[in-house]
């Protein structure tokens, strides 16, 4: 699967083409906006309809910030995982009656002379007591604790590290040392990830039915409500796709309009979110950075296209079963 931002990088690539391949339509796209005042009549300017339309396009672009900023969060963090968790290694040496110093010194001369190992350093008693302190508390006696030595290894970028041969190694040198190179931890951690970077997705297409959906609901309620004058539009010589054009053009910008508002909201209430700092990681750094905060731009145009396909098939169908 296409990582999320490559092929979000390509949406706003082919986004950005737009304009020129729309240069030729621009007299089209105008009128449209401008639309015709007769066959605005088709639609009231006001009434539930329109609130209908203009909250839910606001709601679900609220939702649609939210949703993609947990995609961007957890591609983030997938990414993060990986890397840093890829870099690094942990070697366990067992706990020996008396000065282990022998062991720790023959363990981190083995690791000096393996291809693809940048650093090996053994974690000092301090460094243990912090690791175990949020399970053990802080009066922790390690120095008369039987403690294993725990090395921290930091391997090479190049991708020469061979666990498999630096175990049979250690197996021979340092019996009973345990070497965890994370992929245990890494692979259910990034995979955890990209489940949740799919799950948002996920919400934003089904955001995005959400919205045709009753986007239709409130066109047909509409169109409905306006079959007197329908019929005498029609009596005058109007033909269905011109009052259908009125119907779209109206509801295409209410949800443009609702959308940019609830995007707006959106973007100001992640802003207001605490750092990752102030909220202990908890968050995992919720929100947008650099290039991202441009992509919640493209929430209003496309619940206007979702607007104006679901407005224009739901106009043309009603007004066909219409006598």
């Amino acid at each position: 699967m296409r990582p999320l931002p490559a092929l979000l990088a390509r949406v706003v690539a082919a986004l950005t083409r737009i304009p020129s391949l729309l240069a030729g339509q621009a007299p089209r796209v105008m009128g449209f906006l401008r639309g015709d005042p007769l066959a605005d009549r088709a639609v009231p300017p006001s009434g539930f309809t329109a609130s209908l339309t203009l909250l839910t396009a606001g709601a679900m672009g609220f939702l649609a910030v939210f949703a993609l900023a947990l995609s961007l969060a957890t591609g983030r963090l997938a990414d993060r995982w990986g890397e840093e968790l890829a870099q690094t290694a942990t070697l366990r040496l067992p706990a020996v009656a008396g000065d282990g110093t022998a062991q720790t010194a023959t363990a981190l001369r083995v690791l000096q002379q393996t291809p693809g190992v940048a650093e090996a350093r053994a974690l000092t008693p301090d460094e243990n007591r912090a690791l175990l302190e949020p399970w053990l508390g802080p009066d922790i006696p390690v120095e008369s604790l039987p403690m294993p030595q725990l090395v921290a290894i930091t391997l090479a970028e190049d991708g020469s590290f061979d666990a498999a041969g630096l175990r049979a190694r250690l197996e021979a040198e340092v019996p009973g040392a345990v070497l965890d190179d994370h992929t245990r931890w890494r692979e259910p951690l990034v995979q955890a990830a990209g489940r949740l970077r799919a799950l948002g997705v996920v919400a934003i297409l089904l955001i995005a039915g959400a919205t045709g959906a009753m986007i239709t609901l409130a066109a047909q309620a509409a169109l409905a409500a306006n079959a007197q004058v329908i019929r005498v539009l029609r009596l005058v010589g109007a033909q269905d796709i011109y009052i259908a054009r009125a119907f779209v053009r109206r509801f295409t910008l209410r949800a443009a309009w609702g959308a940019a508002a609830g995007t707006l909201a959106g973007l100001l209430a992640v802003m207001l979110l605490p750092s990752t700092e102030t909220a202990g990681g908890f968050l995992t750094g919720l929100g947008f950075q650099g290039w991202g905060w441009l992509l919640p731009l493209l929430i209003p145009p496309l619940a206007a296209l979702t607007a104006y396909m679901a407005t224009r098939a739901a106009a043309i169908r009603t007004l066909r079963a219409q006598p």
